[in-house]
């Protein structure tokens, strides 16, 4: 039996917040700050049990406005296997921090110019203002390719099909897409790939380390409608001791 997610227990305090008080369709919830005094939990948390209960049709955040009460009669059920994107950068951080070092030294000119394609395609894909991620995918997928283990490939495939498959990670891209964070992030793939081409595994795996670190950081700060300063996490980086 799984154990049920953190957000998840945040989710369910917060809607039996919302029976207690009897707020109806309409009704404001009170900011986040207040629920992360009230329930006594940190703002991340509640950042994304409130992205659940959006997803479920429970609330509405309007931006500049605040957290409003939806009708009950269009709310889904929760979406209980869904993975926090957080939960989800923490895991990358640490497995394709590793998989990059590797891929280092195992690494081929053929390897090495897939990867510089993969990066032109993205370059294009932002030009052209293309909301796709293939490009990205592309990107991190010949990384693991570039290590000769398939198996090590299908872990970096799984890690992104529970990306996609995300409800909560759509939500939060949704809500960030007109900022210019793909161009940073593409300076971080130049910078995985100087270290790939250098065959060096200290500088891939820096690189990498720090690169999904500039995601999750970017995803924090931009997703918080409420406070764009908000620097809490619900699943920090573990820190790299090599």
């Amino acid at each position: 039996m799984k154990t049920p997610r953190q957000y998840q227990d945040v989710a369910r305090a917060i809607r039996a917040l919302i029976a207690a008080e009897r707020l109806a369709t309409g009704d404001r919830l009170i900011p986040e700050r207040a629920l992360s005094d009230r329930l006594g939990v940190s703002r991340s948390l509640v950042r994304e049990a409130l992205i659940l209960l959006e997803i479920e049709g429970v609330v509405e955040v309007r931006k500049g406005s605040g957290i409003y009460i939806s009708d009950p009669a269009t709310a889904a059920q929760p979406a209980r296997d869904d993975i926090g994107p957080f939960e989800l950068l923490q895991a990358r951080q640490l497995i394709e921090s590793d998989i990059a070092g590797f891929a280092a030294r195992m690494v081929t000119k053929n390897d090495i110019l897939r990867l510089r394609e993969a990066l032109e395609t993205e370059r294009a894909d932002m030009a052209r203002g293309d909301p796709d991620y293939s490009g990205d995918r592309a990107f991190h997928r010949l990384i693991a390719e570039a290590t000769q283990n398939s198996v090590l490939v299908d872990v970096v495939e799984e890690l992104w099909r529970k990306r996609e498959q995300s409800p909560m990670w759509a939500r939060l891209h949704n809500r960030i897409f007109e900022t210019t964070y793909r161009r940073a992030w593409l300076d971080d793939h130049q910078a995985i790939l100087a270290g790939l081409q250098a065959r060096n595994p200290e500088q891939a795996q820096t690189a990498m380390w720090r690169h999904l670190g500039n995601v999750r950081e970017t995803l924090m700060t931009l997703s918080d409608v409420e406070d764009p300063s908000f620097d809490g996490y619900l699943f920090e980086p573990v820190t790299r001791t090599g």
